[in-house]
């Protein structure tokens, strides 16, 4: 199976916040938003696996700032790291200023998807390769934020949680 690279999954969409998709503060809802990051960070997951994927965890959310009406939003999401059949696709949602053009990251976060195959079965996916500074950060991250998620679930045991034991230990 051929190595990849983030950018080869890179996926971006933007869109306006219409009326209908806002909350009585005139800002987009939050589960508007989240269906639109969703939506782009399954379509990463496919480009980098070629396969039917699933969404398995939304890993982390912040709602770092409010998305009013009329805006012009982006999404841009990247997978960021590939296990055996699950993979984390980092997403940043950036703004456009009305006036100036210059786009503001108002939201990030991080989903999980396994690839399938026609019955749902996980299927294996290519590695992943990082090639730039935040691609580099994001991958080291990724394996820490997977251990964390199987301990706090139970599948595995803090002491086997390698990569969380170095961050206190070092």
């Amino acid at each position: 199976m051929k190595v990849k690279h983030p950018s080869d999954s890179k996926t971006i969409m933007t869109d306006l916040v219409l009326p209908s998709e806002t909350n009585p503060l005139n800002n987009l809802f939050g589960g508007e938003l989240l269906a639109r990051m969703d939506r782009a960070a399954s379509i990463a997951a496919r480009r980098h696996s070629r396969r039917i994927v699933v969404t398995a965890s939304v890993n982390h959310v912040a709602f770092n700032r409010s998305v009013p009406l009329g805006s012009v939003v982006t999404v841009e999401a990247k997978v960021s790291r590939a296990f055996r059949s699950s993979m984390e696709v980092y997403l940043d949602v950036w703004i456009d200023d009305r006036e100036s053009g210059e786009r503001d990251k108002a939201n990030e976060a991080i989903y999980t998807f396994v690839a399938v195959d026609d019955s749902g079965r996980p299927v294996k996916i290519p590695e992943i390769v990082p090639e730039t500074e935040e691609e580099v950060i994001r991958f080291d991250g990724a394996l820490r934020r997977k251990q964390l998620s199987l301990v706090l679930a139970g599948k595995m045991k803090p002491k086997d949680a390698t990569e969380l034991k170095a961050l206190f230990l070092e």
